[in-house]
C-alpha cells in the first residue's frame, strides 16, 4: 500500500485507462486487442516492474501496435508513396472506377 494515495485522492483511475480493452464492451464482446492485454498482463503478473519491461517488451509492444496501429500505418503510407512515385514516373496509373468497366 503506498503511503499517500494519489490515485484515489486525484480521482484517477490508472488501472482503468491501462486495461481498457478487458472492461465493459458495449455488445458484451471481447474488445479488438483483448487477447494482446491479456498475454501482457499475464506476462507481467507477479514479476514486478523492471522485470516486466524487459522480459515482457514484446507482448507489450503487441498491445501497443493492436490498439495504436502505428506499423500498419506507416507501412500503409510507405505504399502510397511508392505508388505517388510511380504514379509521377509514368510506370503506374490508377484505374478509374467511376467507369462501370472498372467497377470491382
Amino acid at each position: 500500500m503506498p503511503f499517500i494515495d494519489l490515485q484515489s485522492r486525484l480521482g484517477i483511475n490508472l488501472d482503468r485507462w491501462l486495461l481498457l480493452q478487458s472492461g465493459k464492451q458495449v455488445h458484451h464482446e471481447a474488445g479488438r486487442c483483448h487477447a494482446f492485454e491479456k498475454e501482457w498482463v499475464e506476462c507481467c503478473h507477479g514479476i514486478g516492474k523492471i522485470r516486466a519491461e524487459k522480459e515482457c517488451k514484446v507482448e507489450y509492444e503487441d498491445f501497443l501496435e493492436c490498439m495504436h496501429r502505428t506499423k500498419t500505418l506507416q507501412r500503409l503510407k510507405a505504399i502510397r508513396d511508392q505508388m505517388e512515385k510511380l504514379e509521377k514516373e509514368g510506370k503506374y496509373k490508377a484505374p478509374d472506377f467511376s467507369n462501370d468497366q472498372n467497377t470491382p
